[in-house]
């Protein structure tokens, strides 16, 4: 009996907050009352054509990436095939030595000073090289 009490209680406090509400909504003006009904309206409207907006920028974004990807495919291809071209140019390069040893060595080496990377002095290297391409040595 003391469950079904306890039980029951929780049914009347609902009952009261729906009165409550009721009573609410008695006082509330009818202007009121219809303005928040317009307000749910425009809201759901609202709510409607931001859905629709989102759905729209979602496929746009899916479009836009399936594009990026195609251009970064093709790019991918085309770098590869520019790549097997040079090594395999390097290769026949390196596999047929023309000229002599320091001429394989000179055309190795890079002597562009603007495009030179590196922080150690070689000019006494270049000028010896370039002193062996002019003159060569006799055996």
């Amino acid at each position: 009996m003391n469950g079904e009490y306890y039980q029951e209680s929780n049914g009347p406090t609902d009952s009261y907050v729906a009165i409550s509400q009721v009573n609410r909504l008695q006082s509330e003006p009818e202007s009121i009352r219809k303005w928040r009904e317009e307000q749910m309206k425009h809201l759901e409207v609202l709510y409607a054509n931001s859905q629709k907006q989102e759905a729209e920028w979602k496929e746009k974004a899916i479009k836009e990436l399936e594009e990026w990807y195609t251009r970064q495919d093709k790019q991918l291809q085309k770098t590869t095939v520019n790549n097997r071209a040079a090594e395999k140019a390097f290769v026949n390069d390196v596999e047929e030595p023309s000229g002599p040893e320091w001429g394989r060595v000179a055309w190795l080496c890079d002597f562009n000073p603007k495009s030179s990377k590196q922080a150690k002095d070689v000019s006494c290297m270049h000028s010896v090289l370039i002193s062996l391409k002019q003159a060569p040595l006799v055996h």
